[in-house]
């Protein structure tokens, strides 16, 4: 008797978490893109800030005259910044078709892990290209300006996301 109440309380305490529990995280995730997926987890090695590659550009036309630059510096500027906004684009456009890509190879419940694993690794290479242009067109935009003129960008930067003054200040104190 005991035995069988036992067994009955044990099948009602699994049936009461299978129909409490939370739905399963895919089926709650599969309308988000691979983007929403990713915001809150963070970048590895720091490639977050290629994404404020953009920015930087952009900052510096914008405030060619609070950073100090020459007309020759912002005609130079400028078709760098262009072509990055293209290739940003293009980039945005191709991994989110890469993305939509994974999903449908995800759909089904027993998907091809093959598929998936050419599907992942087609993103990771869209998103690396894509860092490795930024570089390149980082490293051209520095070379334009001065010292002076890249501590005043990094600044104006810094004071645009928020960023604190590192904490050693403030342990010298105590």
């Amino acid at each position: 008797m005991r035995a069988k109440y036992s067994l009955s309380v044990m099948v009602a305490v699994v049936a009461l978490l299978a129909f409490s529990v939370p739905v399963p995280a895919f089926s709650q995730m599969k309308d988000m893109s691979m983007k929403e997926h990713r915001e809150g987890h963070g970048q590895m090695m720091g490639m977050g800030n290629m994404d404020r590659m953009g920015d930087m550009m952009g900052m510096c036309i914008e405030h060619a005259e609070e950073l100090g630059l020459t007309d020759d510096q912002i005609m130079k500027m400028k078709p760098v910044h262009r072509e990055m906004q293209k290739k940003d684009a293009r980039f945005k456009a191709d991994r989110k078709i890469a993305e939509i890509e994974l999903m449908e190879i995800m759909e089904v419940k027993d998907f091809d892990l093959e598929k998936g694993n050419s599907a992942v690794k087609k993103i990771a290479e869209i998103i690396t290209a894509h860092h490795l242009e930024m570089l390149k067109a980082m490293k051209e935009m520095r070379a334009i300006l001065t010292d002076e003129q890249f501590k005043k960008m990094k600044k104006m930067m810094s004071m645009k996301t928020g960023e604190k003054k590192p904490a050693k200040r403030m342990m010298k104190k105590k």
